[in-house]
Parts: C-alpha cells; sequence; structure tokens
C-alpha cells in the first residue's frame, strides 16, 4: 500500500471513529508506529486532524474539506437513499443538471434504469458513471480541475452551465441553516453550485442529515432559493418548521 492509500484509509477511519490510536494502524497497516505518526503530521499540516497523545483525533471543522475518495463514503448509506428518493423525481427523457459532489455519483448510479436522459454535470466521477449509457445525452462542462476534488469550477464552468435550462437542477452543500441557507467550504464551489441551482426549473438540493443545522464558510444560495430539499432522515422539528415557513418542501427517506 502507498502511503497515499494508506493516508485516505487513515482518513475513513477518523471519520467513522473520530479518533485513531497509532498502535492500531501500525498493526493494520504492518508499518512502523514512526511511519503512522508521519502520517498523522502530515494530516494535521493538511488540517484534517489533531494529533492526541498516542493518536489523532478527526478535525470536524466545516471549512476544511476531506478528499473525495474519502468522502464518498461518508454516510453511504444516507447518500443511497437519497438517490432513491430523488430516482423517483426524475422522469425518462427530462433534462437535469448534476453538480459535484459525492452525492451526485450515487444519484447519478441510481439514474441509470431511466431512458432518454440528457446530465449536464461539472463531476468527473459522475461522467465515468454514466459513461456506459448509450441513450443518454451526457455534457460536460469545461473549466479548472480542482486538485483532489474531480470537479471542474471556475468562471469557464458558470459560463457553461448558462448555455443551458434544465427541468431539475441538482446539488449538494457542506451545511444547512435552515434561517441562513446552504453553504460550502470554498467560494468557487459556492459560485457555481449557485449557477447551476438557478438553471433549474425545479431546484433541488440533496442533502444529508448529518449537514443540518451547521454552517461553513461560503454562502451558495438563501433557504428559499430551492424548491425542494432531499434528506436520509426526518429532520428536527424546528428544520420542518423553517422550512414549510419558507415554502420549500422537505422529502425524507422513511426506512
Amino acid at each position: 500500500m502507498i502511503a497515499i492509500e494508506r493516508r485516505n484509509g487513515i482518513l475513513e477511519k477518523l471519520q467513522e471513529d473520530k479518533k485513531v490510536v497509532v498502535g492500531e494502524l501500525s498493526q493494520l497497516y504492518k508499518v512502523s508506529e514512526e511511519t503512522i505518526r508521519r502520517d498523522l503530521e502530515r494530516l494535521e499540516k493538511e488540517g484534517l486532524c489533531t494529533k492526541s497523545y498516542g493518536g489523532a483525533v478527526l478535525n470536524e471543522n466545516n471549512n476544511v474539506e476531506m478528499p473525495f475518495n474519502v468522502r464518498k463514503k461518508s454516510n453511504a448509506t444516507g447518500k443511497q437513499k437519497i438517490a432513491e428518493l430523488i430516482a423517483g423525481m426524475v422522469e425518462d427523457g427530462e433534462h437535469i443538471l448534476l453538480d459535484a459532489s459525492t452525492t451526485a455519483v450515487y444519484i447519478a448510479k441510481a439514474l441509470k434504469s431511466k431512458r432518454n436522459l440528457t446530465v449536464v454535470t461539472n463531476s468527473i466521477e459522475v461522467l465515468i458513471e454514466v459513461s456506459d449509457m448509450t441513450d443518454w445525452n451526457v455534457i460536460s462542462l469545461g473549466g479548472s480541475l480542482k486538485e483532489g476534488f474531480l470537479a471542474a469550477i471556475g468562471a469557464a464552468t458558470i459560463a457553461g452551465v448558462k448555455e443551458y435550462k434544465v427541468e431539475k437542477s441538482i446539488t449538494s452543500c457542506k451545511a444547512f441553516d435552515p434561517e441562513e441557507g446552504f453553504y460550502d467550504t470554498g467560494d468557487e464551489f459556492a459560485r457555481t453550485k449557485r449557477a447551476m441551482i438557478e438553471r433549474g426549473d425545479v431546484k433541488i438540493m440533496a442533502i444529508d442529515s448529518t449537514k443540518f443545522e451547521k454552517s461553513a464558510f461560503a454562502k451558495v444560495m438563501d433557504t428559499e432559493g430551492i424548491d425542494v430539499i432531499i434528506t436520509d432522515r426526518k429532520p428536527q422539528k424546528a428544520v420542518l418548521k423553517s422550512c414549510e415557513e419558507k415554502g420549500i418542501k422537505c422529502i425524507y427517506s422513511e426506512k
């Protein structure tokens, strides 16, 4: 196993358990404890964890973004539930926008039973997922490739988005404050998502329940800018009440 794979594995364990122990990781990956300490030092410098005596704890600051492949495995069950709900809302022959979130990859997979879809996306991972769909029209948005994110973002992406009008725009975000709106970690991602949302007749925010009643650095959209929120479980009463007052339909999994 190369170092980056090992560090990603450590990050996955941090996301699941919130902490890791040097000795346990040393045995798991069959490397020295000194090697694990160097891995943790690297992750700490990147702002992903905080070293503690004998191990490290997860940095749960919403403005710190985990690598794409690590985020994709986070709350996979919840994202699958969201994807199933959205698949039930999309009709054959529709045009949709999908952002470059990890949730969008699950949605793309769930939509593969649909016929004749037109999918516009800035996600490299979504493009790969739907590359075998012979009766779909898949449109890749241009832009600057963001290292570690498998996403095209920036001015060229936003300009490309504005060339299309779709029945449904489907995006995700890092945090949702019912009173203030939807947030993401970086300004470029927030602007790109905002542009995508605005091009949909029906504006859908797919956000798992771990992101409710939180905030992050860059604002994507006011709460009222979204028509439908899709999530993996029933939100708290205060969230549901706020959505109702703002005219937003909140759909959640009953499973």
